[in-house]
């Protein structure tokens, strides 16, 4: 039977089965991230201390655009627009504006063969940098070996917007140097100084992608939303229903760690337009990203 716990002291949220050894815990005043998970007993995201969540944005949800917007500044609609700068080693505004968001309990199911909570956060102050209100939903979705998170975005406002949108988890495993990617792509994304976006280039890479020793910080377009990550011990496969998929991949500094990272943009895209869409007023956008270990 899968239970939901909630720790009003800490504001988390902790879904447990333990027959079917699935845990998983999301922060609510850190933007509901999902910063532990367990599915089959394989522990594939854990608390990456000594890192902390203020420099690794681990699990967070990266709305209104994922990844850097140079300077923190862009232009929509003839008018320019300035973000706070919270990334200021390379002087970027970094990951969007939810990550440090409180979001409400909306609704939540548990069952013997899955959980559900449904978690929400409503945006109703406007920002310098992005002067538009809107509400965000997270529905996270728990069974033995799969984790499907769905994000809900409605354009409350009066005026339509800018907006990509990301995922920011790390895994872990006992062996990242003999771990592995495979995912279908031809393009590269080619990055500059403070890791902004110049274009792309040919990628030609026919083989499963070693992990090795490699330090990435990198970012792919997919020609389908499935990314494979093989480790030791176990496989994950991640899917995307959305139409624009990239793959940004960073190897933090700690060991046996990889944050693969799915978003409908690159760095940038304020301003570069790869993979930019707009939101009318009123509208809404959805998406499913979806773990399933074997």
């Amino acid at each position: 039977m899968y239970t939901i716990n909630h720790n009003k002291d800490k504001n988390t949220l902790e879904v447990r089965n333990n027959a079917n050894q699935v845990f998983g815990k999301m922060y609510l005043n850190d933007g509901a991230s999902l910063q532990e998970l367990t599915l089959k007993g394989h522990t594939i995201i854990e608390d990456l201390s000594p890192l902390t969540y203020a420099n690794t944005y681990a699990s967070s949800i990266l709305f209104p655009f994922a990844n850097r917007i140079k300077d923190g500044q862009y232009v929509f609609n003839d008018n320019a627009f300035q973000f706070d700068i919270n990334q200021k080693e390379e002087n970027n505004a970094l990951h969007g504006l939810v990550y440090n968001k409180t979001f409400q309990i909306i609704d939540q199911k548990a069952d013997s063969n899955s959980a559900t909570v449904l978690l929400e956060y409503n945006e109703t102050e406007l920002s310098n940098g992005f002067p538009y209100t809107y509400n965000i939903q997270l529905k996270y979705v728990f069974t033995e070996d799969t984790l499907r998170l769905n994000v809900f975005i409605k354009n409350t406002d009066s005026k339509a917007f800018p907006y990509t949108l990301g995922w920011h988890p790390y895994f872990a495993c006992d062996k990242l140097f003999d771990s592995s990617l495979d995912f279908n792509s031809n393009k590269k994304i080619t990055l500059g100084e403070r890791n902004i976006t110049t274009g792309t280039q040919a990628f030609n890479y026919n083989e499963t992608f070693k992990i090795e020793n490699k330090q990435l910080d990198d970012c792919w377009v997919l020609e389908s939303g499935e990314v494979i990550f093989q480790t030791p011990k176990y496989q994950l496969t991640m899917g995307s229903s959305g139409e624009n998929n990239f793959l940004q991949v960073y190897t933090p500094p700690r060991p046996n760690t990889i944050a693969i990272e799915p978003t409908t943009g690159v760095s940038d895209s304020f301003n570069n337009n790869i993979g930019l869409e707009v939101l009318s007023a009123g509208d809404t956008y959805s998406i499913d990203w979806n773990l399933k270990i074997i």
